[in-house]
């Protein structure tokens, strides 16, 4: 069975705001985010803030990283996003403390149903646990948790739990040895 997209709907509040909410904070986020100079982290956590998120203490977000919901968002004390990170964040993407999401990596909590022909969609949440390290470019699915004190490796893809204070890697990511 394929999709036929004239069926498609998008649940209720599947967005978790209203339409006018949604759409300020993407002008927001392609204009005064996106604009601020680099050094500018306080500006970035008080807009995020202001639109829901909950951001901890000295968190560092670069202004090309892209966050869907700010709603949809918790990032622990002293954790990093790095430049170009996509928090595609349909469920809630929580971030623990002392985590690096490094640049070009892709966090994603939705996806369709391909056994529907009405191409359902479906969030599931991703849990980032303290003191992760998440290297370059690599994509995260819905879902998604990820333990204490491990580091993927860059360009992998996570499509399954990782346990805690390993180093993963590959496509799909396994745990290769202890941290």
């Amino acid at each position: 069975m394929y999709q036929n997209l004239k069926t498609f709907k998008i649940p209720n509040r599947f967005r978790g705001k209203t339409k006018f909410i949604v759409q300020s904070w993407w002008i927001i986020q392609g204009t005064l985010f996106r604009w601020s100079p680099q050094f500018m982290y306080g500006w970035r956590r008080i807009l995020l803030r202001l639109f829901g998120a909950k951001i901890g203490e000295n968190v560092l977000i670069r202004p090309t990283a892209k966050i869907l919901y700010p709603w949809k968002l918790n990032v622990g004390d002293w954790s990093w996003i790095g430049d170009e990170v996509t928090l595609y964040n349909m469920a809630n993407i929580d971030i623990g403390k002392n985590c690096v999401i490094s640049q070009k990596s892709y966090l994603c909590t939705s996806s369709h149903d391909h056994t529907k022909s009405s191409f359902d969609i479906f969030a599931k949440p991703i849990d980032i646990k303290n003191e992760v390290w998440i290297a370059s470019d690599v994509f995260i699915g819905p879902g998604v948790t990820i333990g204490y004190g491990t580091v993927v490796g860059f360009r992998s893809m996570v499509i399954k739990d990782l346990p805690s204070k390993m180093i993963c890697y590959g496509s799909p990511a396994k745990p290769i040895k202890p941290r």
